[in-house]
């Protein structure tokens, strides 16, 4: 009896009606990145306690960052930080300066230099997860991709609308808040800003945020 071509057998392999996607190192840059967005959501907390204090470690890891990226460019190897730079890279800026984790910084500067508390801390979570969730779930399950969102997806920009809103609401306790909020760091996303999304996505909604009067 002649057997069956288990190679072209969907039933045997799944992935023949599931293709594996094509982004992986993509996706492992972006969890990369991802984590060091995440990051910056320590900021209130640090500024609760001294806000000069934090300003000044803001102040000293992007001159810190930008002076070991200088040397990176150069040739020479700053362990740990090199390797790292060279991961979260994505091909756009290979061979340049990295500038993303510079706006991230910068952006959170800004954000607590011109906004009170609870303003700065939403802004800076819209900043750590808005931005962050919706780079990472765009990336790893992103499918709809459209023009107008200049080849970001739609899965994207709901995960940022979705992070967003709950941040908002758990600092202001106000569902307006949050939805400006949200609707605002969406917005901001889905432009393309590149790593300037960094420094504009906080103090949009800081600003939009600050209009409706948040105490």
């Amino acid at each position: 009896m002649k057997s069956l071509p288990i190679k072209s057998n969907s039933i045997f392999f799944p992935a023949a009606c599931f293709p594996v996607p094509t982004v992986v190192p993509e996706a492992r840059t972006e969890i990369v990145r991802k984590s060091i967005h995440f990051l910056i959501a320590l900021c209130p907390s640090m500024a609760a306690i001294s806000l000069p204090v934090t300003v000044v470690a803001l102040l000293a890891g992007i001159l810190c960052y930008t002076f070991m990226e200088v040397l990176r460019l150069s040739g020479v190897k700053v362990p740990l930080v090199s390797a790292l730079t060279n991961i979260a890279s994505r091909p756009r800026d290979m061979g340049h300066f990295v500038f993303g984790p510079v706006a991230l910084g910068i952006g959170a500067l800004l954000t607590l230099i011109l906004f009170p508390a609870p303003v700065a801390s939403i802004a800076i979570y819209a900043l750590a997860f808005g931005d962050g969730f919706a780079g990472l779930i765009g990336k790893l399950f992103g499918t709809c991709r459209l023009a107008c969102l200049s080849g970001k997806s739609i899965e994207g920009s709901l995960a940022c609308f979705t992070a967003t809103y709950f941040c908002a609401y758990f600092v202001s306790k106000n569902f307006i808040v949050a939805l400006i909020a949200a609707v605002t760091a969406m917005t901001i996303e889905a432009m393309p800003l590149e790593d300037y999304d960094n420094i504009a996505l906080p103090l949009a909604v800081g600003a939009v945020v600050q209009m409706v009067n948040l105490p």
